[in-house]
């Protein structure tokens, strides 16, 4: 297949093309910055990935580039951990909505049209909660922002099947790998400052990046998979005991607890999906039989420490 990324050079997007051309697809990278994506995805070590520089949320010449392409992958967005500030919080929903808008805007000029999409969101659609239970079917929550974030994304990306697209929407838990919001959270743990973070009893919806790019993998190669899927493992788990496996994987104490505020400077706003949490279970995704690499914190976690 040959197929179309955004936000191709960031955490998940980086391995998916990896895994992509290691089983054999072309990929036609969209990035912001051309020298920059030539520098993640050097020629010589990835002959199949092809960089266009695109501006995301206006029309232009890189709208050409879906023209026969078999799928697209839309992953980019303004990122989630910095702090909220009013400026910031129109880029994370115009990012998202308008930059989606155009690549659908593509995808109608394209010919022949690429046939399946498959859009990023988030489990923050469903909002926080300490004692809720939430899986594909739950309705979102309308008075919190990053619900708010994810209808207007999966709002746009519907535009999709009017075209003619198999559209695939995939809400992603938090992301483990070495990399992103676990990356930051070793540091205090390494310092031997590790511990509970917040309260403890929040909930933690995880998947490992390996997991997370083999079912944007299915979801491309797949032509049953049609509709929302939630990208988290079917073990979510207490933020307490995470941060106790942590520290045993580190073999650190947990016993420290991070103060709101330490993690607040460490992940922004975004610490408020860490702090307060949500137990969301992917009851469609383990339906279609995908098989998971890492069911268990633990083994994901000693993964990560030990790559």
């Amino acid at each position: 297949m040959k197929i179309a990324i955004t936000g191709a050079t960031g955490f998940v997007g980086s391995r998916l093309v990896e895994r992509l051309q290691a089983e054999g697809h072309s990929v036609v990278v969209l990035t912001r910055s051309a020298d920059h994506g030539r520098k993640v995805f050097p020629d010589i070590a990835f002959p199949q990935v092809e960089i266009v520089d695109y501006t995301p949320q206006s029309s232009g010449p890189w709208q050409g580039v879906l023209s026969g392409c078999d799928g697209v992958v839309n992953l980019a967005g303004a990122p989630i951990s910095e702090r909220w500030t009013d400026e910031h919080k129109q880029a994370m929903i115009e990012s998202r909505k308008i930059g989606t808008e155009k690549l659908v805007e593509a995808l109608a000029q394209a010919d022949p049209r690429p046939t399946v999409w498959v859009n990023a969101s988030a489990i923050g659609y469903y909002g926080t909660s300490e004692t809720a239970t939430f899986d594909e079917t739950s309705p979102p929550i309308e008075d919190d922002f990053l619900s708010q974030v994810c209808q207007a994304w999966e709002g746009a990306a519907q535009g999709a099947k009017d075209y003619g697209a198999r559209l695939v929407i995939l809400r992603f838990g938090i992301v483990l790998g070495m990399g992103g919001a676990v990356a930051k959270m070793l540091t205090p743990f390494r310092m031997f400052a590790g511990g509970p973070i917040g309260s403890g009893r929040q909930w933690f919806s995880w998947i490992h990046r390996d997991d997370v790019v083999s079912l944007i993998i299915r979801a491309l190669t797949d032509p049953s998979l049609e509709g929302v899927y939630n990208a988290t493992s079917p073990n979510p788990v207490r933020m307490g005991e995470f941060c106790k496996i942590l520290g045993k994987v580190l073999n650190r104490p947990s016993w420290l607890p991070v103060p709101d505020f330490v993690l607040e400077a460490i992940l922004g706003d975004g610490a408020q999906v860490v702090l307060e949490g949500q137990q969301v279970l992917p009851k469609r995704t383990e339906s279609i039989g995908f098989e998971y690499q890492y069911v268990q914190v633990k083994d994901a976690l000693v993964e990560i420490i030990n790559a």
